[in-house]
């Protein structure tokens, strides 16, 4: 097929809709060999028949990230398989609520942190080592303005992009004298899910599409990235 990431194993979370979906087509068009996760089968499978009328081919593995043992198991299974990983996105995510901070129940704060930050931490603890069998390992991991802003009413979802970028951030330090490279992307705002769930009344026609976004994850994705630690905007 060819392509700028041509034969690179990339694994993709959240892939089953807007920018994880988006994302995987164009890596697929590019060449990668993909393993696309999320909850959704029916979604995966949408995204796989666009994946093979391209003539490309991705592994599907519908999984639940908030069952944490199951990214060791996929861990273990790459390995089996491909003996590496050159590519991994982490964009799985949940706005959680909006609402007021003391008004926020326990249980919904601790699934926003969960998914947005545990979740990104487990992967880079499962599939670190497999990035550095890579002779370029990539990881990117998709955050938001919201971690920045400090906007009221948005305090789960800010509060955990602004721990992932810590994270990676930290991450990215680590693996500096490595070949190994971490980045952030804040894709800005695009038309997807989760941003009609944050503004139910915005018009979608004003946003631009997941397609619209790929374009950085494909240049962060390649082997001659240097980028490392960056927080990149998408648009």
């Amino acid at each position: 097929m060819g392509g700028r990431l041509e034969g690179r194993i990339a694994l993709i979370t959240g892939a089953s809709r807007g920018i994880g979906a988006a994302v995987a087509r164009r890596f697929a068009t590019e060449g990668a060999r993909l393993i696309l996760t999320a909850r959704t089968v029916g979604g995966l499978e949408e995204v796989d028949d666009a994946i093979q009328a391209i003539g490309a081919k991705a592994t599907l593995v519908p999984a639940d990230l908030m069952e944490m043992d199951q990214i060791d198991q996929m861990g273990g299974a790459i390995h089996q398989r491909f003996g590496r990983l050159d590519i991994l996105v982490g964009n799985a995510g949940s706005l959680g609520i909006l609402s007021p901070v003391a008004h926020v129940s326990p249980a919904v704060w601790e699934e926003t942190m969960a998914l947005n930050a545990t979740v990104n931490f487990r992967l880079i603890r499962s599939f670190d080592p497999l990035l550095r069998l890579s002779d370029a390992g990539r990881a990117i991991f998709v955050s938001s303005d919201a971690a920045r802003s400090a906007t009221p009413y948005w305090g789960p979802y800010a509060a955990s992009k602004a721990a992932l970028e810590a994270l990676i951030q930290t991450y990215a330090g680590e693996v500096a004298k490595t070949k190994v490279r971490a980045n952030i992307v804040n894709p800005g705002p695009v038309r997807t899910a989760m941003r009609a769930q944050a503004f139910p009344g915005e018009d979608p026609n004003n946003l631009i599409s997941p397609d619209d976004v790929t374009d950085v994850f494909v240049a962060l994705a390649e082997t001659a990235c240097q980028e490392n630690g960056s927080i990149i905007d998408a648009t």
